[in-house]
């Protein structure tokens, strides 16, 4: 197995917007000739939102709400960040980063370790995201610490930009879950299903298409752990993703490029207090 990863600079780095963590931003993934990750998108902007590959996490705002306009406001990955004349936070817009905090990376043969150190009043923290290659498996382990005066109240969720093969999104795609998946679609008579377990396409989705479920439910929230599977029927390429954590809620969201299973988790940390979490993915052929 190997990866390739763009490392985060703040001048010269391939993903400089404010949506998405910075740190473990995975190009290419491959296993047994085949590709899991690569750019989903015609046309790679730095300062776009989701110019961005892999599976990678987002954090929602800290502190948007009670900011004033010309403030500050959290996005733990990025920043502190400025509040500009909008009542509502909109994830696609591209925010001023007023304090970009401290970086570090340590690379290993198998696993890179990335530091992003944020100090500012009121919100401050220490967070480690671990990127390790283990045989057939990618992990992702998590560290926040609060280190400032005030909670991080707040969820995170890992897009999951998966190009299996980097074939369109049609029929031989098909996503398995631990539950009964449920709920409604954006587009009732679009090509993407729920069949027993499982998500799949009806056809192939045309060039700017997409199909979006908010949310997709059938999980226990209070079970801890839960999986799912994206399989290649095409090429026969697989890839199993696990948890360690509660699942807040979910959102589907895929175009002609990637399918996207969003699983949200909620955190609530208190000045000096830490949390850890993990992701894996195990990768396989059928």
């Amino acid at each position: 197995m190997k990866a390739k990863l763009y490392l985060p600079d703040a001048q010269n780095g391939y993903y400089r917007a404010t949506r998405f963590d910075w740190s473990g931003v995975i190009n290419v993934l491959e296993y047994k000739n085949h590709h899991y990750f690569s750019e989903w998108f015609e046309k790679h902007d730095p300062l776009l939102h989701d110019a961005i590959c892999g599976p990678v996490d987002e954090f929602m705002p800290v502190g948007y709400e009670k900011a004033l306009v010309g403030g500050e406001f959290l996005k733990i990955g990025v920043g502190i960040l400025r509040k500009p004349e909008e009542d509502k936070y909109d994830r696609f817009k591209l925010y001023e980063i007023l304090n970009e905090g401290t970086r570090s990376v340590s690379i290993e043969n198998d696993f890179i370790v990335f530091r992003h150190i944020l100090e500012n009043d009121p919100f401050s923290y220490i967070y480690i995201k671990t990127v390790k290659l283990i045989d057939t498996t990618l992990r992702l382990e998590y560290t926040l610490e609060n280190t400032g005066f005030k909670a991080l109240s707040t969820s995170v969720y890992n897009h999951n930009f998966f190009t299996i093969d980097q074939q369109k999104t049609g029929p031989y795609i098909t996503i398995r879950f631990s539950f009964q998946p449920e709920g409604k679609w954006r587009d009732e008579n679009g090509p993407a299903m729920i069949k027993d377990y499982q998500i799949c396409y009806s056809r192939e989705l045309n060039k700017g298409e997409s199909v979006f479920m908010d949310p997709l439910t059938g999980f226990d929230p209070e079970k801890k752990g839960y999986h799912f599977t994206i399989e290649n029927s095409k090429t026969g390429a697989g890839v199993k993703m696990t948890t360690n954590h509660k699942l807040l809620k979910m959102i589907f969201w895929a175009c002609s490029t990637t399918s996207c299973p969003e699983p949200y988790m909620k955190l609530e940390i208190g000045p000096g207090e830490r949390a850890k979490w993990m992701n894996q993915y195990e990768f396989y052929e059928f």
